[in-house]
């Protein structure tokens, strides 16, 4: 009889320990589940932004084929700042309007002056930084000033406002344009004499002079309006993105950065 006893006791104890055991292992499930929920509802809302990556020290890649640029840190911390994720992609930047008109992306950073052509097509931020326009040529050119563009080659970027004021100019300074994809292919054409001048943000345009050895001259007819964030036509996402974008101005974000992508005046 005591041996009977003692073996219901001990079945009954295994019984206990198991129930035990498995109310722990619902507890810890309910608790996962609920955590899994909490961290679903606090995910990150992604932000699309296209951008062309060829046109340092606004937007480029770094050795290991990051973005970096001037642009990039603004949008990061304009993502930050209202806790968005930043999604970038590079494409051609005559096809970046195009991107915002079919909804492919919420906005573009990409250097672009925020012109009345442009508004007629997407709508724009705060501006956030004004560069100008300069005209690169190499340092046995002598070509010096417009006047001396009569009969010349004049290279510039496909949907840029250099193309637009290029075009202009042309007609009154008597030189042919040519038309590229990328900032960059301005300087092989340069250095390849395919083309006798380019004519490119001043930014953009001082980095290449100091890095292939070129030379060039501030173009002295416009006052190019200044660079913003374009986004399509009635975007909601304006308002919020000004309001953070005026913050950064405000706080000295932006000039901070202007400092450490060297865009500050001397």
């Amino acid at each position: 009889m005591a041996l009977l006893i003692g073996l219901l006791a001990a079945c009954g104890a295994g019984e206990t320990e198991d129930a035990s055991g498995n109310a722990d292992g619902a507890e810890d499930t309910t608790q996962e589940t609920e955590e899994a929920a909490e961290t679903d509802s606090e995910e990150k809302q992604v932000l699309k932004m296209a951008t062309s990556a060829d046109f340092p020290p606004f937007e480029s890649f770094d050795k290991e084929g990051n973005f970096e640029g001037f642009d990039i840190d603004i949008a990061q911390a304009i993502a930050d700042e209202l806790g968005y994720e930043l999604e970038m992609e590079d494409m051609n930047f005559d096809g970046l309007i195009g991107a915002l008109q079919s909804g492919r992306v919420d906005m573009v950073m990409a250097g672009m002056s925020a012109t009345d052509e442009r508004k007629e097509n997407v709508d724009f931020s705060v501006e956030y930084h004004r560069s100008g326009e300069m005209f690169v040529t190499k340092k046995d050119a002598e070509i010096t000033s417009l006047e001396d563009l009569e009969g010349k080659v004049v290279g510039v970027q496909l949907g840029t406002i250099q193309e637009e004021g290029a075009d202009e100019l042309s007609g009154e300074y008597g030189f042919e344009v040519k038309k590229v994809d990328k900032a960059a292919l301005l300087v092989q054409e340069l250095n390849s004499n395919r083309i006798d001048v380019g004519y490119m943000d001043k930014t953009v345009a001082e980095g290449f002079i100091e890095e292939q050895d070129l030379a060039g001259f501030d173009d002295p007819t416009t006052v190019s309006p200044g660079m913003a964030i374009a986004f399509p036509k009635g975007s909601e996402l304006i308002d919020e993105i000004n309001e953070a974008l005026e913050t950064l101005i405000d706080n000295g974000t932006i000039t901070e950065l202007e400092e450490k992508w060297e865009l500050t005046e001397e």
